[in-house]
């Protein structure tokens, strides 16, 4: 059964950086596709950065240059790196898996629970 369990969310001043991260289990993570979406209150969701299996990137044009998406396989853990964090990041932020490159479609078969980032201006 594949579990996927975020952390790392909180809340931060304007200007600031998180670190989530995601574990991941029931499955053989090196060889599945990741990728981080968010959820601001009254919005939908959005794709925020993937990573395939062999590392490459790919990231929505307002996360470009601030948000880093990074996989550890031996730690089955995926992590996102977020710099100068706005208020208008401010969402619950999920991972997702699939086994199928999706990029960014909200296509994926699994998703964790989410962890929320908040930040003040």
């Amino acid at each position: 059964q594949v579990q996927l369990v975020e952390s790392g969310g909180g809340s931060v001043q304007a200007g600031g950086s998180l670190r989530l991260s995601c574990a991941a289990s029931g499955y053989t993570y090196s060889r599945y596709y990741m990728g981080w979406f968010r959820q601001a209150p009254g919005k939908e969701r959005e794709g925020v950065a993937v990573i395939d299996s062999d590392g490459t990137t790919g990231y929505a044009d307002a996360e470009k240059g601030r948000f880093t998406i990074a996989r550890d396989n031996a730690k089955n853990t995926l992590y996102l790196e977020m710099n100068s964090l706005k208020p208008e990041d401010n969402a619950m932020y999920y991972c997702a898996a699939d086994c199928i490159l999706w990029w960014l479609l909200q296509k994926y078969n699994y998703w964790g629970q989410g962890t929320q980032v908040t930040v003040s201006s």
